[in-house]
């Protein structure tokens, strides 16, 4: 009887074991297969040239099994607000003073995880050659984007035109930061960015100061174009943002690597000559 038993329990024995290494086998079976599922993101961004540069990238990371999805959006306040609600996950559309700005003024907990280009912002007028021509007293049309106060006042700066307060960098300014205004130049912050190409078309000042997307979406050029354009060292990198502890994300990362990739690099300088340029 003890034989039988014996026997009987070896036999149980065996059975768990195998029954254990099947389970083994199917967990390490589960694992690999994850790692090589498709996967997923959506991306929120500016018509131009973000989105057009992430259609690009979406080519390269298809190979890899990663689909890109790019929802267009045609302001600054939506795409911030669709990644904070997890409608997105990343978005491709500002630089790092509005993200700040942005964070502060929301609460938002979001993230840079690199930077891919610059877009240079220009002045633009119907009727004069340079700023030294606007008459005294001009109003000069700006964006209702408080984050960039210091970049529209840079072209003034650098011109010669006016002063802020010593001490200050330009890209912290703020039009409350000018010290000297002999020419009496009056900036009209009250717009939407997306609005000012049209004003600038229908010549409702003498002078409009427009971001670059905005001025490529529509046909403009902003090297041949404008009266002045922005230098190329310019700390307004455009970004892509994420939530803050998604940085890691494996998707993420390959987005931004091909981002930043030589190939984009090259597909950014031969698609815009120079009115885009990639970030160093």
């Amino acid at each position: 009887m003890k034989k039988i038993f014996g026997i009987v329990t070896l036999f149980a024995l065996v059975l768990v074991l195998a029954a254990c290494g099947n389970s083994s086998e199917s967990e390490e079976g589960t694992e690999e297969g994850t790692e090589g599922e498709p996967s997923e993101i959506s991306v929120a961004a500016s018509p131009a040239p973000h989105a057009e540069i992430l259609e690009k990238a979406a080519e390269i990371l298809a190979e890899e099994d990663i689909t890109v999805n790019v929802e267009i959006v045609n302001d600054y306040t939506t795409p911030n607000r669709l990644l904070a609600d997890e409608e997105v996950d990343a978005n491709f559309f500002q630089h790092t003073p509005y993200l700040d700005g942005e964070v502060e003024s929301h609460g938002y907990e979001l993230e840079s995880i690199g930077n891919v280009h610059i877009e240079p912002m220009a002045v633009y007028s119907n009727d004069y050659d340079s700023l030294e021509d606007i008459p005294d007293g001009s109003t000069i049309l700006v964006s209702n984007n408080p984050a960039e106060e210091g970049r529209f006042l840079s072209f003034f700066v650098n011109a010669g035109l006016i002063e802020i307060e010593e001490g200050i960098e330009i890209q912290d300014a703020t039009f409350d930061d000018i010290t000297e205004n002999p020419h009496n130049f009056e900036f009209d912050n009250n717009t939407a960015p997306e609005l000012l190409v049209n004003m600038y078309e229908n010549n409702e000042a003498p002078a409009v100061i427009i971001n670059a997307n905005f001025a490529i979406d529509a046909g403009l050029n902003p090297v041949e174009d404008s009266i002045v354009v922005e230098e190329g060292d310019s700390p307004y990198a455009n970004l892509v943002a994420v939530r803050a502890g998604d940085e890691e994300r494996p998707e993420l990362q390959r987005l931004i690597e091909v981002l930043q990739s030589e190939e984009m690099v090259t597909f950014i300088e031969e698609e815009y000559g120079g009115t885009i340029i990639p970030a160093q």
